[in-house]
């Protein structure tokens, strides 16, 4: 007998049917099987249900601290074991634009040795800045130059004495009033025909006034800095401006600059714009010979000078070329108009009355 089937069968002459019963039975049994097997599966599913760790905590970024904002001088790896000459005497040029600053010259070093950065009339990168030169300091054993920049106040620069309202500490030669800067007459050249934004501020230096270009160590000069001028180095400040860089390139690659071969008299001691070595308005210094600047290469000039040597510093007022400084100026000599020169009266042998021309 066939359990289950669904057409009947004949057997030994009886035919059997499929019982509904049986069938009903086999149903539900295969329904309990089929339930089980669920039962089983979603148990076993549960049973690897696996809860995630929760998550990390966001990273949080904490920022390096910030260097500390100091000198734009640590061009400390500019070092020299010899001292630096003694600064030239010249007069400042003219102010050329309204609004430019005056920025002294300096000996700056090369592997040829000592050459000389002409003073210039620059313009500053914004508003409100003033120029703090830089200058050479004496620290473990050898001289070390640190770069001049731009800052709101005037800080530290060796206490050398650069003249034209660089008296060895802070600057006089003129101050920001609003957008505009104003020049005091007493100390810089300018002509009121260009720069209408002037005044007089006559300067009394208390200290003695050498030409020596150098802080520290033997002969230099001995100044540390002030509270303000301490201040003054946390400020921010920016470097040297990409004209100011490009008078200095020019003034390396210029023979004629060497201390070696101009004596520390250079020809080209000031100029009125940057890098304007061959402009009207060159300024030489005192005791330069002309015919430095038309044979750079050449080793000395007239004034017998060697390749290598150059005049002492004078560590008082009467320094050479000319005497202590007056009104701030390192010539000893406050800057004098263009002044014509008019011959003798042939009667009573003296000059005519001269009249200045600015």
């Amino acid at each position: 007998m066939c359990v289950g089937c669904v057409t009947g069968k004949r057997q030994g002459g009886v035919m059997f049917k499929a019982c509904r019963v049986l069938r009903g039975a086999g149903a539900a049994a295969a329904g309990l099987v089929v339930a089980g097997l669920t039962a089983a599966v979603l148990s076993g599913c549960v049973a690897r249900v696996v809860v995630p760790a929760p998550p990390p905590p966001p990273r949080v970024y904490v920022a390096p601290p910030a260097p500390p904002v100091a000198e734009v001088s640590a061009e400390a790896d500019v070092q020299a074991s010899e001292p630096p000459p003694p600064l030239p005497a010249y007069e400042q040029p003219p102010c050329p634009v309204e609004g430019y600053m005056w920025t002294p010259g300096y000996w700056a070093w090369a592997p040829a040795g000592y050459y000389w950065v002409p003073g210039t009339w620059v313009a500053p990168p914004r508003v409100g800045l003033l120029w703090t030169p830089g200058y050479w300091g004496f620290a473990g054993g050898v001289y070390v130059f640190h770069a001049g920049y731009w800052g709101p106040h005037v800080g530290f620069y060796g206490g050398v004495h650069y003249g034209f309202g660089y008296t060895g500490a802070g600057f006089a030669g003129g101050r920001w009033v609003g957008s505009s800067f104003a020049y005091n007459q007493a100390v810089t050249n300018v002509s009121v025909t260009v720069v209408h934004n002037t005044y007089n501020e006559t300067i009394v230096n208390n200290v003695s006034v050498n030409r020596v270009s150098y802080n520290g160590g033997a002969g230099g000069v001995a100044a540390t800095p002030s509270a303000q001028e301490r201040a003054a180095a946390q400020e921010q400040h920016l470097a040297p401006t990409p004209a100011q860089h490009q008078h200095v390139q020019q003034a390396s690659a210029n023979p004629a600059l060497l201390a070696r071969n101009n004596g520390g008299r250079p020809a080209i001691a000031a100029t009125p714009r940057p890098a304007a070595f061959n402009a009207p308005g060159i300024v030489g210094a005192h005791g330069a010979s002309p015919a430095t600047a038309a044979h750079p290469g050449s080793a000395s000039g007239p004034g017998g000078n060697r390749p290598g040597s150059y005049p002492a510093a004078a560590n008082h007022a009467g320094g050479p070329g000319g005497g202590g400084a007056v009104d701030g100026q390192p010539n000893g000599k406050k800057p004098r108009p263009h002044v014509a020169k008019h011959p003798k009266n042939p009667e009573s042998g003296k000059r005519e009355p001269q009249t200045a021309q600015r």
